[in-house]
């Protein structure tokens, strides 16, 4: 007999609560342009998934240097304010493992735009990390 493991886990609220928090710090640290702060939340190396400008599907690794300047670009420099507005819809695959899917509108300089994506995170030593960013068109940054 070969051992499946029990799937459909259903979180608690604490598990919910967690994973909020996490993203409430996140948020926070990227409204901040903190980059720093930011790769520390993460688990290295992280995963990207995303396409390209042709439709192409990409996939690649990068490690923290690689995340803090492609993130320090994409932050852009300057004072002003970074707002974040998220609705997220988590999926608990176990009390460690989550996949989040974020509807996001960014203000930044007066303009707003509209943001979907979706990061894998894990829990480890009883904190949350984020281990895979998916978003469409970053190939050109892979």
């Amino acid at each position: 007999m070969t051992f499946l493991p029990e799937t459909g886990y259903v979180p608690t609220a604490e598990d919910r609560a967690g994973l909020d928090a996490w993203f409430a710090e996140y948020d926070a640290r990227s409204a901040r342009r903190d980059v720093e702060g930011m790769a520390d939340m993460a688990v290295f190396p992280l995963n990207l998934v995303t396409d390209d400008t042709a439709g192409e599907g990409r996939s690649a690794q990068w490690d923290r240097d690689r995340f803090v300047a492609v993130m320090t670009g994409v932050m852009g420099g300057g004072d002003g304010d970074v707002a974040f507005e998220s609705t997220r819809t988590p999926v608990f695959l176990s009390p460690s493992m989550a996949v989040v899917f974020s509807d996001s509108t960014v203000t930044a300089g007066g303009e707003k735009r509209q943001l979907r994506y979706a990061d894998v995170l894990i829990r480890r030593g009883g904190a949350w990390a984020f281990q895979t960013m998916m978003q469409g068109g970053w190939g050109g940054a892979l």
